[in-house]
């Protein structure tokens, strides 16, 4: 226990031979229960999980007999926890690129009600030493635009796993439609915001070693791209649209305007109706601006 509160450590690991004993190695003490999630690896992974689950009975190993993707790894260590009545549950990569010197930074704002959800940032200088210089631009980019789609304005990083979260608030959400791929991290805060979850960002450095990405960047950008475009217009229509908010009426009119207006305008070859383009271009960014301020006031 930490403060009274049962802590649950969830680690996907798929093919992680080469570094899970030293994951497992690094866990608190503090840790009442740990979910190693085995995504049916193909390596000797569940093995050395079972030797330490011996001297550590704390260790719970899952076994997946089929490949789901880190997300749905996750999520099966999720669902344990809750059954089992942890307070809290917390994220750590089976690669040991997560400290846990820095679990209990994370695990406070949830402890003292100041957040529901809380999730580690790395981009500030000097806290993304040993990030590549393209890894970093690109988490610059998935910021943005992440930070558009899920409404989470003052929340950076939002690729960084290592995370914290109530398992009261884990339990409004429907963990098998989540995401089962590297995507989760931006569906778990898209839903967490339509659930109307208070999110904080907390600074902790980077840690690589020996890892080696397991992420195909190209087909990452490509599906990531579609699902957050997807996942835009889902949390539009959950929370805005559907609820008739005044954000989501300045979305849906100034998409139909600039819809209509590109059409329009097309048709009479760009002649007559530009006021009409402009016209929902200012509305869709109005839209943008109010949705973000809304969600830094209420940070």
């Amino acid at each position: 226990m930490y403060n009274g509160k049962k802590i649950g450590i969830v680690i996907p690991a798929y093919n992680e031979e080469d570094l899970i004993d030293d994951t497992l190695n690094g866990m608190p003490s503090f840790a009442d229960t740990i979910y190693v999630t085995d995504d049916c690896s193909l390596d000797n992974t569940a093995e050395i999980v079972k030797t330490f689950a011996l001297r550590d009975k704390r260790i719970k190993l899952i076994q997946h007999n089929k490949n789901q993707g880190v997300g749905g790894a996750i999520a099966s260590g999720f669902k344990d926890a809750i059954i089992e009545g942890m307070d809290i549950v917390v994220v750590m990569a089976g690669d040991n690129q997560m400290d846990s010197q820095y679990l209990p930074i994370l695990l406070e704002p949830i402890i003292n009600n100041i957040a529901d959800f809380t999730k580690g940032n790395r981009l500030k200088p000097g806290y993304w030493k040993g990030m590549s210089f393209f890894r970093l631009i690109g988490n610059f980019i998935l910021t943005f635009l992440n930070n558009l789609v899920s409404g989470y304005w003052h929340i950076k990083d939002p690729q960084n796993g290592y995370i914290a979260i109530s398992t009261e608030c884990l339990k409004k959400m429907d963990l098998d439609s989540l995401y089962k791929g590297y995507a989760f991290e931006n569906d778990l805060m898209v839903k967490a915001n339509v659930q109307h979850l208070r999110m904080k960002n907390v600074l902790i450095p980077a840690l690589y070693g020996k890892e080696k990405s397991k992420i195909k960047y190209g087909k990452f950008i490509f599906k990531t791209s579609l699902f957050l475009i997807q996942s835009f217009f889902w949390r539009i229509w959950k929370k805005l649209i559907r609820t008739f908010h005044p954000i989501g009426v300045l979305y849906i009119f100034g998409m139909l305007s600039l819809l209509g207006g590109l059409i329009s305008g097309i048709i009479l070859s760009f002649t007559s109706l530009w006021p009409i383009v402009l016209l929902g271009s200012s509305l869709i960014l109005l839209a943008f601006i109010a949705d973000g301020l809304t969600g830094t006031l209420k940070k």
